[in-house]
């Protein structure tokens, strides 16, 4: 078997993450209403349909060279001959009628479980028995193969925005984008050698000014311009064991663009401030919020327009939440002042630049990472709050309506608590994930999350 697929380093540093507890696979939940009248049996339709389409296409098809040296120098993706697809699509049924609880359960669990390596590292779970005859489908993909963003655009490839569109093929069976043929370039010179050494250098050079802004910051108190391990010591950063629990919730994208608007602040910090208003009143229901504010680590994506995607090439910024203020209001302000100032930070940087600040930024969450240092040093920040592009059209499957698509990421040791939201045809999807063990009643976030929008919006002007 030939290498088919490199790994960059932060493909790398997934894969040498991965323990028994932090597991290192991202999901996806979406619920499907029937069509007029009813639907077909359309798990059955796909069985039939595996049967005769049983191959694979990249990056569906590919295994790690070394799937029990998963730190290993010489780890690289592989094609694997003995693809079977009957492995990664899944059929399984909540007690008809099943409920949003009982599906939640049901997910909790399967994103409880690890990804089997000596295979392509996904799964596809087909969910049928909820009420009003509507099913669900989970899916989930080790982050090294694939980022957020990645697979969720491979993902939706399966589906259709012709809601009579009965035929459009699974996503693993569609082929990779053709990329543009490109004529033999001849050996590159020493010229353009040295031109590549001096962009490396000069990204080097602009990272580091940046991180010494971010020390200065902190030296003299800024606290809108957060420096890794100035969060504070909370339940969210203890260790953490291998069973998940997750939430949702799903809101109109218009309600938190207004309140976004009417404080000179972006979608994200809208979301940013839902966030931590369910933080502070989960927190201080149980006599554990800090009281200094939680911090957050915001992935960025640094792809240019138009990229497929593949791989992770994802920055990171750090933020304030400002939970140790009171006043909605307030609040929101403190987040927006906290990112507007993290964001100029990447102005005018090249994307190697920002890879590489973005790897100094989050160099101090490793240490989390060695055994015993959980708890001993202060983390590096308190929660992961995610913002994924998806699409603004509804889409369907095999005629089956898409109501939701909740995306669902990663708690690791240290960092319990994960937040990632996803933007769906004039909705922002909230997908909640923590330990459940660290984080009891975790669910909650969601209910108050609900309850922080409709405080900033009593905050509007009418009208």
């Amino acid at each position: 078997m030939s290498a088919k697929k490199s790994l960059n380093p932060l493909d790398r540093f997934f894969l040498a993450a991965e323990t028994s507890e932090s597991l290192m696979h991202v999901g996806s939940l979406i619920p499907f209403s029937p069509p007029p009248g009813g639907g077909r049996d359309v798990l059955r339709a796909l069985r039939d349909e595996f049967k005769q389409k049983r191959e694979g296409n990249p990056p569906w098809n590919l295994k790690l060279r070394h799937p029990n040296l998963l730190a290993s120098p010489m780890q690289a993706w592989v094609e694997d001959p003995d693809f079977d697809i009957d492995y990664h699509v899944r059929r399984s049924a909540l007690p008809s009628p099943g409920d949003e609880r009982e599906l939640g359960i049901l997910v909790s669990r399967l994103h409880s479980n690890k990804i089997d390596f000596h295979r392509p590292p996904w799964e596809l779970h087909f969910i049928e028995g909820l009420e009003g005859g509507r099913v669900a489908l989970y899916f989930k993909v080790h982050h090294a193969l694939v980022d957020g963003y990645t697979g969720m655009r491979l993902l939706v490839r399966s589906f259709s925005r012709d809601a009579a569109d009965r035929d459009t093929p699974m996503f693993y069976a569609l082929p990779p984008h053709a990329r543009p043929a490109r004529d033999e370039e001849p050996a590159p010179s020493l010229g353009q050698l040295l031109h590549v050494v001096r962009e490396q250098l000069d990204a080097t050079k602009d990272a580091g000014k940046a991180l010494l802004n971010v020390v200065r910051a902190s030296r003299d108190n800024d606290r809108s311009l957060v420096a890794p391990l100035q969060a504070p010591r909370s339940v969210l950063n203890g260790r953490i064991s291998r069973n998940r629990r997750i939430a949702t919730q799903t809101y109109e994208t218009e309600r938190l663009r207004r309140v976004a608007k009417a404080h000179d602040g972006t979608l994200n910090d809208a979301v940013l401030a839902l966030c931590s208003a369910a933080l502070r009143r989960l927190l201080a229901e149980q006599g554990s919020l800090p009281a200094e504010p939680l911090t957050a680590m915001l992935p960025v994506n640094v792809r240019p327009k138009g990229d497929p995607g593949g791989g992770n090439d994802v920055g990171a910024i750090l933020a304030s939440l400002a939970t140790d203020v009171a006043d909605p209001v307030a609040r929101i302000q403190a987040i927006i002042a906290s990112t507007k100032r993290a964001k100029s930070q990447l102005q005018g940087m090249s994307k190697s630049a920002i890879l590489q600040y973005s790897t100094l930024l989050l160099t101090p969450a490793l240490l989390s990472q060695i055994p015993g240092a959980v708890g001993r040093v202060r983390p590096a920040f308190n929660v992961v709050v995610s913002n994924v592009p998806g699409p603004e059209v509804p889409l369907y499957f095999r005629g089956w309506r898409a109501e939701a698509v909740y995306p669902l990421s990663i708690p690791f040791h240290g960092h319990g608590l994960n937040i990632t939201v996803n933007s769906y045809a004039g909705t922002l999807n909230f997908g909640f994930i923590g330990c459940r063990d660290a984080l009891p009643h975790l669910q909650r976030l969601a209910v108050y999350s609900g309850e922080a929008l409709e405080e900033l919006e009593a905050t509007l002007p009418a009208g």
